[in-house]
């Protein structure tokens, strides 16, 4: 038995270990952020780990503040995490392209009625990272916070797109369902110097995006991830607005 603590001692304290238990702990943390509310049970299938292993990290989780457990023993996001993502969103390149953004966010409602969003690529995801609500009833929202997958989507698409030739406008990019039955995405790329660093999207009913309001949509999309580009290079842009 003594032989046995002092393996699992020193399995413990290896870096190996320990930068697992990091890869663990994160990991689990995102799945309860990207599902909103999650058990133990369901945390540990998501993640594929033993449900003992889980409860310990999610266990470090809570003390820390980042996530909180409610009655029934569900997980879900705590102060120390939402503090750490308005604090990134108040400094940094975020905040900058968001202020960049904004207007354009503001411009793409006004012209289409439709929600506009911003996102940013994470690995083979894209994250939403700010919207402004559409002017209609029936309106699409919700999606700040949220992962989409990059492959199969317009905004992925978007995201992936290379550095513009010079003089030249980005393309717009159209899908319909890809992550919601009967809703149509209109994206294009917010570019820096060697390719997209974010992406802008207006979404709405399939039926309702359709036609001319489609076109508009694609054409105010365009106008604002060029004037988002010129205004993170401190360039004007290569179009002025008619």
């Amino acid at each position: 038995m003594q032989q046995e603590i002092s393996d699992n001692e020193t399995t413990a304290a290896s870096p190996l270990h320990r930068s697992r238990s990091a890869e663990r702990v994160l990991e689990l943390l995102e799945t309860v952020v990207t599902n909103g509310e999650l058990s133990l049970t369901a945390a540990a299938a998501h993640t594929v780990m033993p449900a003992s292993t889980a409860l310990r990290h999610l266990r470090v989780l809570t003390d820390r503040g980042y996530l909180v457990k409610d009655g029934s023993g569900a997980y879900s996001v705590g102060p120390a995490f939402v503090r750490t993502a308005l604090a990134s969103m108040q400094s940094g390149p975020y905040a900058r392209l968001r202020a960049a953004a904004q207007p354009e966010l503001e411009r793409l409602v006004e012209t289409t009625e439709e929600s506009a969003y911003l996102a940013v690529r994470d690995g083979d995801a894209a994250v939403y990272i700010a919207t402004v609500e559409g002017q209609r009833a029936i309106r699409h929202v919700g999606w700040v916070g949220r992962s989409v997958p990059i492959e199969g989507t317009a905004v992925g698409d978007a995201l992936l797109a290379g550095a513009l030739a010079p003089g030249s406008l980005p393309q717009p990019i159209f899908n319909t369902g890809a992550i919601e039955p009967d809703v149509t995405a209109v994206c294009a790329p917010v570019h820096g110097n060697s390719g997209a660093i974010a992406a802008l999207s207006v979404l709405g009913p399939a039926d309702r995006l359709a036609g001319t309001r489609l076109q508009t949509a694609a054409d105010a999309v365009i106008e604002a991830a060029a004037a988002t580009s010129a205004a993170l290079s401190s360039t004007p842009a290569t179009q002025p607005r008619g």
